[in-house]
């Protein structure tokens, strides 16, 4: 059968491969649902006491790795990223992260002339300072803010979980458990990262610990302000007595409150954060980039007597920007 004059065989049939081509994405994306999506949904520590764990096992598998700032030589960095690789849900511990961090800046200094072939341009102080500046962009900063980025992600799921996960403690609690029975009913509700959280504080009742020192090392690992309001009501509660449920009632409604404000203070703030996120990372990635693809770019005016005031100047304006563009949009509610 012929087809009409005013259609064309070559549509008709791009429109057919375009058909296709939608219809697979869509079974594959129903099969990855189906087939994935509900072990996505179980929490870890369910899936540790399906398997039969202990306790002690349910607490080294949930628990990352600490470092002890103490005995560390960059004290500081050590626990901004803990902190940080808490909030990430990273188990690796802060100083063995610093520990690849510098291993693959060195690796990446030493060997990158020799695969671009410009080990003979690295002869001058500008030259070398152009090889750190580049190895330390992929091995120390790319590495940070891609942190940066799982953390806020992880801790946004976070929030937004908790007004939710509290109605159900609340509801448990006034159906007549106990506080550890009310957060375990909590865990077996709420998904990840929300419900490994809670699971190690119920870990760590299990194991021994006071349920005010288990909520405070859970404030310690997420930092966020409702886990701190949380913890505080709770920590008044034991010392002071009253309904624990009317108190969380009340926390949840004040919470919910302040995540609207949050919301629309985040809408208005939104252009801020984009612009100083972007001009945080592009510098970064735009010389990596560069430098990586064409590095005579750079090496063919290391030699300039102004290249080392320019080089020295551009760093310090950047780190600058950063830290009032940070300031600018660190908008608390």
């Amino acid at each position: 059968m012929a087809l009409p004059s005013f259609i064309d065989p070559e549509f008709v049939f791009y429109g057919i491969v375009f058909l296709a081509i939608v219809l697979l994405l869509e079974g594959g994306f129903i099969w990855y649902r189906d087939t994935y999506g509900p072990k996505n949904r179980v929490s870890k520590r369910m899936a540790l006491i399906e398997k039969g764990a202990t306790s002690e096992e349910i607490i080294t598998a949930l628990r990352r790795q600490t470092t002890d700032v103490s005995r560390s030589l960059l004290p500081s960095l050590i626990t901004y990223l803990d902190s940080r690789m808490n909030q990430a849900g990273f188990r690796l511990s802060a100083q063995r992260m610093l520990g690849y961090m510098a291993t693959a800046t060195l690796l990446i200094g030493f060997l990158f002339p020799l695969i671009g072939g410009i080990t003979g341009q690295v002869r001058s102080v500008g030259g070398v300072l152009l090889l750190v500046l580049f190895a330390a962009g992929i091995g120390i900063v790319l590495p940070i803010l891609y942190l940066n980025y799982a953390a806020a992600k992880r801790l946004k799921k976070i929030e937004a979980q908790f007004p939710v996960a509290l109605d159900v403690l609340v509801r448990g609690l006034r159906a007549g458990y106990p506080v550890s029975g009310a957060l375990e009913l909590v865990v077996n509700e709420m998904p990840d990262p929300l419900s490994s959280e809670l699971g190690l504080v119920l870990a760590e009742m299990n194991y021994g610990s006071p349920l005010r020192d288990a909520l405070e090392n859970f404030a310690k690992r997420v930092q966020t302000q409702d886990v701190n309001m949380f913890v505080v009501s709770v920590a008044i509660q034991t010392e002071t007595g009253g309904s624990l449920a009317d108190i969380l009632d009340g926390l949840t409604k004040v919470i919910r409150d302040r995540a609207a404000m949050v919301l629309k203070v985040r809408a208005l703030a939104s252009e801020g954060k984009m612009t100083g996120t972007l001009l945080t990372a592009m510098p970064i990635i735009t010389f990596v980039g560069v430098f990586s693809s064409q590095p005579s770019f750079y090496l063919d005016v290391v030699d300039d007597p102004w290249f080392m005031p320019g080089t020295l100047g551009v760093l310090f304006l950047y780190v600058l920007g950063v830290v009032i563009m940070r300031r600018m949009i660190a908008i608390k509610v």
